[in-house]
């Protein structure tokens, strides 16, 4: 008979994208698995599972909102609406297992599922571990994790290292620099940065940019700028009429701008961290300094001890990003240094990992 698997979570890229590689690598080493997506309303995931061919139901849920408490009056009514909707989902769809990637949705799929005596797996990817996941990883059958010295967090006997899954279109990417650059109507044989805040843009990386937008040009560097939403209109008023700067709020073929790309400028969150190791990039991290833990920090720093990558700190990015990212720009033999250190860090099979454990261990 055919197994059945819920995969839950999202919220970011950082959730959704390494969920749905997992779920690819399952169909692909057991075709009849049937597999339902769980996320939050109003999330991306909403949107970019069903973009992928899979189905999706969402919970009526939020997450803490830290800077306002008045809006978390509605939060315990939510939670409570959406372990009813998540115990009508498992009972109707009746999985074999429930697979949980972090985000809002990942805690009542996985922790009905435990109530139920269902086989639960979580994948963790950064090197700090959430509250939530740390309390249902007491009663997971297997986790897995993006880096190693996770037993802080979690039982060691159920822990196993697999690295971070990355999208196959990035992993098995055959996209030129050519190509790339023709793709954002950018010109060839010039020097070209992007700028990723991750799925949701990032503000500090964004306004760093927008103050100094003029210097690209100035230096001949041509710029691929994905802001998020909340950035885009500020950032299409300050790049209008510079045939050198490509924005928008999105990119959909992410393959294509890391190919296009001589540097790239990121947060250090632990699925855009997988991915540039993977596509050997020349890459300035500014850790998101917000994060739980300040884990995107930790991930960075990884990597710099390693001469993998450079750091540049959130509070100095307005002062410092922009010229050292042209500056490394320029710099071809610090380019070569920075991508040979982190060609070495890339894990391309992470998804089949999880997948065959998963398959194996229901």
């Amino acid at each position: 008979m055919a197994k059945k698997i819920i995969i839950a979570g999202g919220g970011t890229g950082g959730h959704i994208f390494p969920a749905i590689a997992i779920a690819n690598a399952i169909k692909k080493t057991d075709n009849d698995t049937q597999i339902l997506f769980v996320g939050a309303k109003g999330k991306m995931e909403m949107e970019k599972v069903p973009q992928a061919g899979y189905d999706i139901k969402g919970l009526d849920i939020a997450g803490l909102n830290r800077s306002s408490l008045i809006k978390n009056i509605g939060l315990p009514f939510k939670l409570i609406k959406s372990f009813f909707q998540v115990r009508k989902i498992i009972n109707d769809f009746k999985p074999d297992a429930v697979v949980g990637v972090g985000g809002y949705s990942s805690f009542p799929a996985l922790r009905y599922a435990q109530q139920k005596g269902i086989a639960t797996f979580i994948h963790e990817a950064n090197s700090f571990a959430g509250k939530a996941n740390m309390q249902l990883g007491k009663r997971a059958r297997k986790i897995f994790t993006g880096t190693k010295g996770m037993e802080k967090f979690f039982p060691a006997e159920k822990i196993m290292v697999t690295g971070n899954p990355v999208r196959k279109s990035i992993v098995q990417s055959q996209v030129s620099k050519a190509d790339g650059l023709k793709f954002f109507g950018l010109q060839p044989g010039k020097k070209t940065i992007l700028v990723t805040g991750g799925s949701l843009g990032a503000k500090t990386i964004n306004e760093a940019v927008a103050a100094h937008i003029n210097a690209f040009e100035k230096n001949d560097v041509q710029l691929i700028w994905q802001t998020g939403k909340l950035f885009t209109e500020q950032a299409k008023a300050v790049s209008t009429g510079k045939a050198n700067i490509w924005t928008n709020d999105f990119i959909t073929r992410m393959e294509y701008a890391f190919a296009a790309a001589d540097v790239v400028i990121s947060r250090a969150g632990a699925m855009s961290v997988a991915e540039l190791c993977v596509v050997n990039q020349a890459v300035i991290f500014v850790p998101y300094p917000f994060a739980a833990e300040d884990h995107q920090t930790v991930n960075a720093q990884q990597l710099v001890q390693q001469d993998a990558a450079i750091l540049v700190k959130d509070s100095e990015a307005k002062d410092q990003l922009v010229d050292a990212a042209i500056s490394l720009a320029k710099n071809e033999q610090r380019q070569q240094t920075l991508r040979t250190n982190i060609a070495k860090l890339a894990i391309t099979n992470a998804d089949e990992i999880v997948a065959n454990e998963i398959l194996k261990n229901i």
